[in-house]
């Protein structure tokens, strides 16, 4: 394979990229968007729904655009009238078997097949039988993290690929074939008994309704909330989150997708366990342990203070331990959830200040 870079056409638009990348990777790298359902920049290509087909000067087919390598001088058009028409025949096939009540759906918004629909003006699959009902899988909302809807599921395989290639599992998989055809854990076992460990890399995947946060349901639409980015807090990783806030609230967590070290991905509690923040037991203020007797007891009371007057307290505290016993009466524990610079600087306050080398972290194996 070559170094230099690649330079085709595009939609009449002359381009160049990288190569090895494929027709969908260099548009997108060049601003130009080719639909598609299966196509996750995160995840390795697969081909398989269909939509991303692309015409090509000279080739007598269309080409899926997402496994189809760039080659130097192609001619491609993204939405000829053949490759639209081909792309509205894929979705309408796939509307067979999705429902269409997009009003109460918790991805009306953020739903790719929705999008579709729309760009191609289609209301409903003209290959449905009338009165037919599309499926009619029972909804599983077993596990307490997300609801798994698979009358929605296009069968795209996002969430089979981001569970075995971002996530690191094969907890689900393709079973049966044809109109029937599902994602599901092996055969014979619910979800909670396979390998699924539920850090909803699934979910952040699926381009529909099919995978649905729990916790999301019924807290707005997507153009009601706005997007912060910021650092999860459960351990040192530094993982980045994007927190989706109505109002002062955050109604959804998903990974930043191009955002370093994770590119999207999270464990379950990063995803799932934001709830502490609302907790009515969390501490607001610094208190001070007001004794009862000579030595800790149960029976102690805690009274507010401000901060100045409970870090006078420590320091004093640790000051009159040191004068009596010597440094290495101290120590300190850094906490997971800690970002490296706070764990650095408890460090440094301990060897620089206190003279002491005894310094620990909660994640220490």
């Amino acid at each position: 394979m070559g170094t230099s870079p690649v330079t085709a056409i595009i939609n009449g638009k002359t381009i160049t990229a990288q190569p090895g990348m494929t027709i969908m990777q260099a548009a997108q790298a060049n601003g130009i968007k080719i639909p598609s359902l299966c196509f996750h920049p995160a995840l390795a290509s697969s081909g398989a729904c269909r939509v991303c087909l692309v015409e090509v000067e000279k080739n007598p087919k269309l080409l899926p655009a997402c496994t189809t390598p760039l080659t130097e001088g192609m001619v491609i058009s993204t939405h000829s009238s053949k490759a639209v028409a081909a792309r509205k025949f894929v979705v309408e096939m796939i509307l067979i078997r999705h429902p269409l009540d997009c009003f109460s759906c918790e991805s009306n918004g953020r739903c790719d097949l929705q999008d579709l629909a729309y760009e191609l003006g289609i209301e409903k699959s003209p290959f449905q039988e009338k009165g037919s009902v599309c499926t009619d899988y029972a909804l599983d909302d077993t596990n307490p993290f997300y609801i798994r809807d698979m009358n929605k599921c296009v069968l795209c395989g996002r969430c089979v690929r981001a569970c075995d290639w971002q996530s690191g599992y094969h907890a689900i998989d393709f079973q049966f074939r044809g109109i029937k055809t599902t994602i599901n854990p092996p055969v014979g076992r619910k979800l909670e008994e396979s390998d699924c460990v539920f850090c909803g890399q699934c979910v952040q995947a699926c381009p529909v309704g099919a995978l649905t946060e729990k916790k999301a349901v019924g807290q707005g639409r997507p153009w009601q909330s706005r997007t912060v980015r910021t650092t999860c807090a459960y351990c040192g990783v530094g993982c980045q989150l994007d927190l989706h806030v109505k109002g002062d609230k955050i109604v959804r967590v998903t990974g930043t997708e191009d955002g370093m070290p994770n590119k999207g991905r999270l464990c379950v509690k990063g995803r799932f366990g934001y709830d502490f923040i609302y907790s009515d037991d969390r501490i607001t203020r610094p208190l001070i342990r007001v004794r009862k007797g000579e030595h800790k007891s149960p029976d102690d009371e805690f009274r507010e203070a401000s901060w100045d007057e409970a870090l006078d307290l420590v320091s004093s505290r640790f000051r009159e331990v040191i004068e009596k016993h010597g440094p290495d009466a101290v120590g300190g524990v850094s906490c997971a959830r800690s970002i490296n610079e706070d764990s650095y600087s408890m460090q440094k306050l301990f060897r620089m200040v206190f003279k002491s080398n005894n310094i620990d972290h909660c994640a220490r194996v």
